[in-house]
């Protein structure tokens, strides 16, 4: 494979399938481009771009896509870093990875190292924190040797991801497995001299107190749905299953119908889930908890959409079947009545939930500018 030209596709190409978070792997993304451009013979590692080619067309990409904005996010991803690591400063924490790099994609994880012999120090000061978490066990082997490496996964305004390590390692050099050289990483004191720099009339204290306070609504959507999935339904209106699944389903077809409506996706995936706070009245529980979170629309369409039952059924009052008659948003709350109904099939394929809610997210972006 000594065609320079071919070698520059496959970085491209490797890139995309990275930027776009369909592979997290390097080299799995390079055999994957190598084979979309009919490269099918076995070749030397060698032959494939390096990591590092594949990083900088990352980032090239993430230019193009993102615009001037992108620096903005990769701004807030830092400061919140920063505040993720005040938290955690007994663990004397250092930021590495694109982050720090910039070498930040869509969807890119906050990764930081953390230094403690026990994982629970760890988890109890997250814990303390109220930051949920998830911990994985991950098995590599690497040149016939296994480790073991534990992450912690958090579900922040932006997702972390905590590589626990010995007390010992703290100053222990790490290599990246991009360019081989040892990683760049910043302590607490060496993110904040960065980040006064970069803004040097700006003040630090002030910035990660705006960011402690910011409330992300996609965060408490996730909250709000994730109980779903532990309710279950009357097999005879829903043999589909529990409410989560339900739910998905409803929004993949309101993404069929509706894929640039953020308001009418966002009453597709969160209509049903008062039924995990108060099944007895499960549209006055969402929308209750969701107060403050979403646009009028969505509310009207969230709270009309039983009734909107009631009157294909026949069943609805005159007052109420008037009322939703005269609603700016009937037909849209007949078509989510429609897409309610349609969505309760066994087996039916659905996306995940954070999938759905980085969709959304998404669009709410692209609303923005």
């Amino acid at each position: 494979m000594a065609d320079e030209r071919i070698r520059r596709q496959i970085a491209f190409l490797a890139a995309q399938l990275m930027y776009e978070r369909l592979e997290s792997e390097y080299f799995t993304a390079k055999r994957k481009a190598a084979k979309q451009l009919g490269v099918e013979y076995r070749y030397r590692p060698g032959d494939l771009p390096s990591n590092a080619e594949i990083r900088d067309q990352i980032q090239a990409t993430a230019r193009m896509r993102e615009g001037p904005k992108r620096l903005d996010v990769l701004r807030e991803m830092r400061l919140e870093a920063l505040r993720m690591m005040r938290k955690l400063a007994r663990f004397r924490p250092r930021l590495i990875g694109s982050v720090w790099t910039g070498h930040v994609r869509k969807g890119s994880d906050i990764d930081l190292h953390v230094f403690s012999d026990s994982l629970s120090p760890v988890t109890d000061a997250l814990d303390e924190h109220g930051l949920a978490h998830d911990v994985e066990q991950k098995r590599i082997v690497k040149y016939g040797e296994e480790r073991v490496f534990t992450h912690v996964h958090l579900d922040d305004r932006f997702p972390f991801e905590l590589t626990v390590y010995p007390e010992d390692k703290v100053h222990y050099v790490f290599k990246s497995s991009i360019t081989g050289k040892a990683i760049e990483r910043a302590s607490i004191a060496e993110l904040e001299a960065f980040l006064k720099a970069e803004k040097p009339d700006v003040d630090l204290d002030s910035e990660i107190e705006r960011v402690e306070d910011h409330v992300d609504r996609f965060e408490l959507y996730r909250l709000l749905l994730r109980p779903l999935e532990g309710v279950k339904q009357s097999p005879k209106h829903h043999p589909e299953g529990d409410a989560l699944y339900h739910s998905l389903q409803v929004f993949e077809l309101a993404r069929e119908e509706r894929g640039y409506d953020e308001e009418f996706l966002l009453a597709a995936l969160l209509h049903d889930v008062g039924k995990a706070i108060d099944p007895a009245d499960h549209v006055a529980a969402a929308l209750q908890a969701l107060e403050g979170t979403i646009t009028p629309r969505t509310e009207t369409l969230i709270a009309l959409h039983m009734d909107a039952l009631a009157y294909v059924q026949g069943t609805l009052g005159a007052r109420a079947r008037l009322r939703l008659e005269r609603s700016e948003e009937f037909d849209d709350v007949m078509l989510l009545r429609e897409l309610d109904t349609r969505g309760r099939v066994p087996g039916a394929d659905v996306c995940e939930l954070e999938e759905a809610l980085e969709f959304v997210r998404e669009l709410a972006l692209e609303n923005e500018e």
